[in-house]
């Protein structure tokens, strides 16, 4: 047979398992398509409102893409990606191994192999994971439409879940290195709609029982508003969220301070103000680097690696991990222990090095020299927060 016939045995065996209830999961590989960052795809049944589903988990370089579908049109998918798209296919039932793989020569193979003992899988759709927010009775996330009335996640907000889930995740494990105190004052700069600072409070507030007040500022009024309407009708008593902007925020007593996705210099501001309140805990994901990347453009140094930095692409990212670095030894000489690194890949949200700050450390005074070197390297005049520091 050749690889059509085999193809569409594979499926016929498929859809058969589908109909007998033997089906227990299939998964797609060595992808040849034109989506360049799509690696596998892998499918299980699922109940949804009672009636059987198929639930497609697609495995891409940075992120994961869950999608449901009809038996029926499972099968139309099936029929444009086996043999074709992905050119090895294999499908597990209770009784057998199938497995199709188009090879190098042009060879086709479709083996079965018989296998015993194996259990029908567990159909239910959104598995009680060990996630620290978890979606049930929460109605804040109703209200933000992550879940619907019985707390089961929209198939369109399942990213976004994931997201808030392991943003919780990183903070959680920050928060144990700084001092317990009987009331954690947090500032979460540029709050936007709320998602991940209702997910915090929740957190603090009802996982970890700790007396926490919570603020998010935001300077989108129609934002704020609504979150605090949220916030009121979830009884979080100590969720508030006010109008303004980083700059012109009072830090004073901030405990943990959050800046996600602030523009440019104004992520400089959010540190500033956490190194200037004597926060414990600074946490900041970046977005834009245009201050520094303009001086770099504007002196054009001849360094050792002008051979990459005359490329406007390597240039970018060179004026990022040059910003973000600076930012980092600031840190370290005002006593911050300091981590980079990469904590969300989601398909919008490009920018996503988060820089965390742990009160603690030994001040760096040699951090100073440092930064004096890199700016000297790179012909910086100068660092937006090294200014607003005064050092």
């Amino acid at each position: 047979m050749n690889v059509t016939e085999k193809a569409q045995e594979f499926i016929a065996e498929t859809s058969q398992s589908l109909r007998d209830e033997t089906f227990v999961k299939l998964s797609l590989g060595n992808y040849k398509g034109s989506d360049q960052t799509l690696k596998n795809i892998y499918a299980k049944c699922v109940l949804i409102k009672k009636e059987s589903r198929i639930s497609l988990t697609f495995r891409h370089k940075t992120r994961d893409l869950t999608k449901n579908h009809t038996f029926e049109e499972f099968g139309t998918l099936l029929q444009q990606w086996v043999g074709l798209d992905f050119h090895v296919a294999t499908l597990q039932t209770l009784g057998a191994d199938i497995r199709l793989e188009v090879h190098q020569s042009g060879k086709t193979t479709l083996k079965k192999i018989a296998v015993e003992g194996r259990k029908n899988p567990s159909l239910e759709h959104d598995k009680n994971k060990n996630r620290l927010i978890q979606p049930k009775n929460k109605g804040y996330l109703h209200d933000l439409l992550i879940t619907d009335q019985q707390g089961a996640v929209y198939s369109n907000a399942q990213d976004k879940f994931r997201q808030i889930n392991h943003y919780i995740e990183i903070l959680s494990g920050l928060i144990r290195e700084i001092p317990p105190r009987s009331e954690i004052r947090v500032a979460d700069m540029g709050s936007g709609k709320g998602y991940l600072t209702f997910a915090l409070y929740d957190y603090l507030q009802n996982v970890l029982k700790v007396d926490a007040n919570v603020t998010g500022i935001e300077f989108r009024a129609d934002l704020v508003d609504m979150c605090n309407r949220i916030a009121y009708n979830s009884g979080f008593e100590k969720l508030h969220f006010q109008e303004g902007t980083i700059e012109n925020f009072d830090s004073s007593n901030t405990n943990i301070l959050i800046a996600l996705h602030a523009c440019d210099t104004a992520t400089d501001d959010a540190i500033y103000k956490g190194i200037k309140a004597g926060a414990d805990l600074i946490v900041v994901a970046p977005c834009c680097h245009k201050q520094i990347r303009r001086q770099i453009e504007q002196h054009k140094v001849d360094n050792d690696v002008s051979f990459l930095t005359r490329h406007g692409i390597f240039l970018e990212r060179q004026a990022e991990m040059v910003t973000d670095g600076i930012r980092a030894m600031v840190l370290e000489y005002f006593g911050y222990k300091t981590k980079i690194f990469e904590f969300i890949s989601d398909a919008h949200t490009p920018k996503n090095v988060m820089i965390v700050g742990v009160k603690g450390a030994k001040p760096q005074a040699n951090a100073l020299q440092k930064i004096k070197d890199a700016k000297q390297y790179f012909g910086i005049e100068y660092h937006h927060l090294e200014r607003l520091a005064g050092i």
